[in-house]
């Protein structure tokens, strides 16, 4: 595979794309750009054969972790802009995955809901991504996965707590 930064071809990344000292953030921040890539998931998306693209999956998967989401939260979520989020939107009610309701905290603000139908189809994108891991785990031994998952699940809630902190200081040094 070419590796030229112009290429047309998304190229494999790696750890040592990144020079952190750390290997852990290293290894990291490949995982993210690997996996966070539209054009990877579109492109597996593609491959399996499913009709949904990449923006609609994404959506799907917003809409049945966190509810119903205004469209300004949900264009924050998908970093996009309000005029894209409104195609995305238009697109998933012809289809009967979602529906704009009024938001009952300020009725002149609209929520995006995700229909019985939606909900079905945000299932199907989370089976999607347990295939996924499934693959990426396969081989491993139950005791490996267990322990990965454990350490994976006190990083995240550790990653947590530190991520409220830099929001109130920055990246400055705590004062312990």
């Amino acid at each position: 595979m070419d590796n030229s930064a112009d290429s047309g071809m998304a190229r494999p990344r790696r750890a040592s794309d990144f020079p952190y000292r750390s290997e852990l953030l290293a290894n990291l921040s490949a995982l993210i750009l690997l996996w966070d890539s539209p054009a990877f998931q579109g492109d597996v998306l593609a491959a399996s054969g499913e009709s949904i693209d990449q923006q609609a999956h994404a959506t799907l998967r917003h809409l049945l972790a966190w509810g119903p989401m205004r469209p300004t939260a949900l264009a924050e979520v998908l970093a996009t802009g309000a005029s894209h989020v409104s195609k995305i939107v238009r697109r998933l009610e012809a289809d009967g995955w979602v529906q704009r309701t009024t938001d009952p905290s300020d009725r002149r603000a609209t929520l995006i809901t995700l229909t019985e139908a939606g909900e079905a189809a945000a299932h199907g994108v989370y089976a999607l991504g347990d295939r996924m891991i499934a693959e990426v785990l396969d081989g491993w031994s139950e005791s490996d996965v267990h322990t990965y998952t454990e350490l994976t699940a006190r990083f995240v809630k550790d990653a947590i707590t530190s991520a409220e902190k830099m929001l109130e200081r920055g990246l400055l040094p705590s004062r312990k």
